[in-house]
């Protein structure tokens, strides 16, 4: 078994990871184009946690716009998006042998566990990966920062999060062709600068647990398990020296 940098980790994923381009639900080749590639982590022996987004489904803020849905109820429809994909991402990774568990902090008794911190944690140890869904239970709290909470309860030893870019960079790269991508960034440029990698709460909550972020393409096969394996390309956030 290869050698690996991290023995646990967490990776945020976006609901838009588990659809094509431009499109929206969920799409099955998306889907096991994903796993396939959790897979390849868990193969290291890694403990692995994932917590997956809903915005391929619902975005409750955007739902609540011009509806007369409460944009509280449309964070809460939001929650129960993740659910859905998180029940997704557990059959297709058990079509594969892996062993999964998916926890959610909305109760949702007949289709999935409660958010139980130790049981998680233990579920981990045994080699199963935990799919946490509903957030934080809470609206107006985004995955983001669901994510980094999680991270910081089971202990990760790294928060990942893969995108549809392969790091942080200077710009948007999509609309500045000059924008640079930066190997390393500091928790407080992050937060001083305003990148836009994840929410300030989520920066500032993995800073005070003293978790390293790394961005990393979510579409390039093989990085991920390249990245535990600490020769991937990703940006990597943490204190700084």
């Amino acid at each position: 078994m290869a050698e690996t940098r991290y023995r646990r980790v967490l990776l945020k994923i976006s609901g838009e990871s588990l659809c094509a381009p431009g499109a929206q639900g969920i799409d099955g080749g998306e889907l096991e184009r994903l796993t396939a590639e959790l897979k390849k982590v868990v193969d290291l022996g890694v403990q692995v946690a994932v917590v997956v987004g809903g915005g391929n489904l619902v975005r409750g803020h955007l739902i609540a716009k011009d509806s007369p849905i409460e944009e509280t109820t449309g964070h809460y429809m939001g929650m129960l998006a993740t659910v859905i994909n998180a029940l997704a991402v557990q059959d297709t990774l058990e079509s594969m042998g892996v062993a999964t568990r998916v926890q959610s902090a909305l109760t949702v008794a007949s289709v999935c566990e409660p958010f139980i911190r130790r049981r998680a944690i233990r579920h981990l140890e045994k080699g199963r990966v935990v799919i946490f869904a509903g957030g934080t239970g809470n609206p107006f709290v985004t995955t983001d920062t669901g994510a980094a909470l999680r991270a910081a309860e089971i202990r990760a030893e790294v928060l990942m999060k893969a995108t549809k870019v392969d790091g942080v960079y200077t710009a948007d790269p999509e609309q500045d062709p000059s924008a640079e991508r930066l190997e390393h960034v500091t928790y407080n440029e992050v937060i001083d600068q305003r990148l836009k990698v994840m929410d300030v709460s989520a920066v500032d909550l993995c800073q005070r647990a003293g978790i390293p972020i790394i961005v990393l393409d979510m579409k390039k096969p093989g990085n991920m398990s390249a990245v535990v394996q600490g020769h991937g390309t990703g940006t990597l956030i943490d204190g700084g020296t």
